[in-house]
């Protein structure tokens, strides 16, 4: 609402819109029968909150699902952004990140590292990671590799929800976007 880049640096609780979108999706969750085992959240409050919101399960907080780290672009006006940022929205598949902000490639890294650390224990589980847009971004950029960056340039919502099976053999599946608020 304040059009402001909010990145890991702004810890804001959600707004009434905010949580009218997590009740949304939650009566979707109820609707489907799905069944929450297990969460992850990134620790940043409107994360936590998103999380608490959909489903009564204990929450981890994990420091790898925040959001991505702007630097010293945090809280900078969306109408009045600087050359360099321009430059790297116009297209993040091929621009890197200005100085001083979170490389991309670092944002897949981290959710990579997290998707393999969790995913042996949540095999037969259904579980909600209740992350951020450029987060899981990234996440879909390292579950689907050949994807060449197209993720960058996707729109990821508030409150969209993403279903990654695990495949017999051990691997992810395909990511797929089954609901958008």
């Amino acid at each position: 609402k304040a059009n402001v880049l909010q990145g890991r640096g702004s810890n804001h609780p959600l707004k009434e819109q905010g949580i009218l979108q997590v009740h949304l999706a939650g009566r979707w969750f109820r609707e489907n029968d799905i069944r929450i085992d297990q969460v992850y959240s990134s620790p940043l409050t409107r994360a936590v909150q998103t999380a608490k919101l959909i489903t009564d399960r204990p929450v981890i907080t994990d420091a790898r699902l925040t959001e991505i780290d702007y630097g010293q672009y945090e809280g900078t006006d969306l109408k009045n952004l600087p050359r360099e940022l321009k430059i790297f929205f116009s297209d993040f598949s091929r621009n890197p990140a200005p100085r001083g902000m979170e490389p991309l490639s670092e944002v897949v890294a981290r959710m990579g590292r997290f998707l393999e650390e969790i995913r042996e224990e949540v095999q037969h589980k259904t579980i909600l990671i209740s992350t951020h847009a450029i987060a899981m971004k990234g996440a879909l950029e390292y579950l689907t590799p050949a994807s060449g960056g197209r993720w960058w340039s996707q729109y990821i919502g508030n409150c969209a929800v993403f279903a990654v099976d695990i495949n017999p053999d051990g691997t992810y599946a395909v990511p797929v976007e089954i609901k958008t608020v």
